[in-house]
């Protein structure tokens, strides 16, 4: 009998647009060989992923993330099927939606039982601090200020750097600038990044700063099954990161760690949660402790890693449990490694004698590999040019100023704030710590919900972390703050490039 009952076929959804989501192709290639009919519900015209073998038949998008929009089109896809399938949401815009609809799309398609809030909640920035504090699970220190004043004030509070980010990072607009985590350097940085909350549709978090470093950067992958078991997947180690220190996991190894197993059980058990997960966290260099920094209700991009020994990993585990096969208990690999060519090329060369999967090459599915080559050149030549425009432009600009005179250079003198930029900051990042629900202060709006080596795509980073206190800590006026544990204090800190909505999707 196979693993998988195939005669339940899966839809993929994603409704974020990034052509370099490998995730997706993973899930694709974990039904398909288990023998699973798999539609994908993306935008894969320009994407490898739709020069899978694997791919039964690609479906058009919803045009936006909300809830009706997104069930409009999985009501299609269902006609077009003609039997229930089992959901599979790729991005957290799509799992939200997934969830609100659940109740709409019962009838075609096979879905955890999940409170329609509760993925929501997890995956708002705003949220998951409050959620960590009824759990005891350890959380960066977090401000919501409900003004430009009070926002430079928190960041004086926390200490410089400190990590800006977007509650809602799903919501922000395309094309804007706005990036769902920006290291602040300024106290000018954080307002002016504050006075753009009506155009990032969601509340701006201010955050302590953990520092990156060896051994700190950890995720957790499982599935929590009808009766809150937290089956399949396991926790695993980012041995490097694009970009460097700030963002989605380029090595991953699969990595035993009690603390994170207990953790998670912990939060899942708390919130009664089911369904795939994917957990970031971070270790404090001073406390030792795993600061969780992001809670994604839906399969990180490197889930694959934690194929086990029986075959399972969280997607198959998904399939498995929602018609009705029993998930086999696990059979961990330890050690297995999971590598993103792009951005690790040369970890994908080297001996892996624990074992090994790369993100885009298969030796029974070449295509979307050669396809992702392609792709990926085109982009590195485009990013390229544009830094390379930039520099001249920017050289331009200084032999002007020269020629014009001191009087036209004085914007840059003593009193200027070279730090401040305009708001975001496009050569800065941070790690992804999460927010908390404000006790006050006005509502914001929130509708709907390369290689490694390549300076001139990101930079590399450190930095220190501002101080953070206790549950309940009340903060100064103005502000809401909740913390569950301590980071260290400090003031000092140098550039990471920010990560974009669609380079965290990937994650993990």
């Amino acid at each position: 009998m196979p693993l998988l009952d195939t005669r339940v076929p899966a839809v993929v959804l994603r409704i974020d647009r990034n052509p370099f989501h490998h995730g997706t192709l993973g899930a694709v290639r974990s039904l398909g060989r288990a023998g699973v009919e798999v539609h994908v519900v993306a935008d894969t015209a320009g994407s490898p992923v739709h020069r899978s073998r694997f791919v039964h038949r690609a479906h058009t998008p919803p045009p936006d993330a909300s809830p009706d929009a997104v069930r409009a089109v999985l009501q299609q896809v269902a006609g077009r099927i003609g039997r229930p399938a089992v959901l599979v949401p790729m991005d957290d815009a799509s799992a939200i939606a997934a969830a609100r609809t659940r109740d709409g799309l019962a009838a075609s398609y096979l879905l955890p039982e999940l409170p329609g809030a509760l993925a929501e909640r997890v995956a708002d920035k705003a949220e998951l601090a409050a959620v960590c504090a009824a759990a005891d699970v350890p959380h960066p220190l977090t401000l919501i200020p409900d003004s430009a004043a009070r926002a430079a004030a928190d960041v004086r509070r926390l200490g410089l750097p400190a990590v800006a980010k977007w509650s809602r990072p799903w919501l922000l607009p395309a094309g804007g600038g706005l990036r769902s985590t920006v290291l602040v350097r300024s106290e000018r940085q954080a307002r002016e990044l504050y006075l753009r909350t009506e155009e990032a549709g969601s509340r701006l978090l201010l955050q302590a700063y953990l520092p990156p470093g060896q051994d700190r950067d950890w995720f957790f992958h499982g599935y929590a099954d009808r009766s809150g078991a937290v089956r399949a997947g396991g926790p695993g180690r980012k041995q490097s990161a694009w970009p460097r220190g700030a963002g989605l996991t380029a090595v991953g190894r699969w990595t035993p760690n009690p603390q994170l197993r207990e953790l998670t059980e912990r939060l899942v058990g708390e919130l009664g949660y089911r369904g795939v997960l994917d957990l970031d966290f971070r270790r404090c260099g001073v406390t030792g402790r795993y600061h969780l920094l992001d809670f994604n209700p839906r399969p990180g991009a490197q889930f694959r890693l934690f194929e086990d020994g029986a075959g399972v990993d969280v997607v198959r585990a998904l399939h498995l449990d929602l018609t009705g096969r029993p998930v086999p208990d696990a059979l961990p690999r330890s050690g297995r490694e999971f590598v993103v060519e792009n951005y690790a090329p040369l970890a994908a060369l080297r001996a892996a004698p624990t074992g090994r999967e790369l993100a885009w090459y298969a030796p029974d599915d070449r295509m979307p590999g050669w396809a992702m080559c392609g792709l990926w050149g085109r982009h590195v030549s485009r990013r390229l040019g544009q830094r390379l425009r930039a520099t001249a432009a920017g050289a331009a600009g200084l032999r002007r100023a020269a020629a014009a005179g001191p009087a036209a250079t004085s914007a840059t003198g003593p009193g200027a704030d070279p730090a401040a930029g305009s708001g975001t900051d496009p050569a800065a990042g941070s790690a992804a710590v999460p927010g908390v629900r404000p006790s006050s202060g006005p509502p914001v709006p929130t509708p709907g919900s390369s290689p490694s080596s390549l300076p001139f795509l990101h930079s590399p980073g450190s930095g220190t972390s501002g101080p953070s206190g206790s549950a309940g800590t009340s903060g100064p006026s103005g502000s809401a703050v909740v913390s569950v544990s301590s980071g260290t204090s400090g003031t000092s800190g140098t550039s990471v490039t920010s990560v974009t909505d669609n380079e965290k999707a990937s994650s993990r």
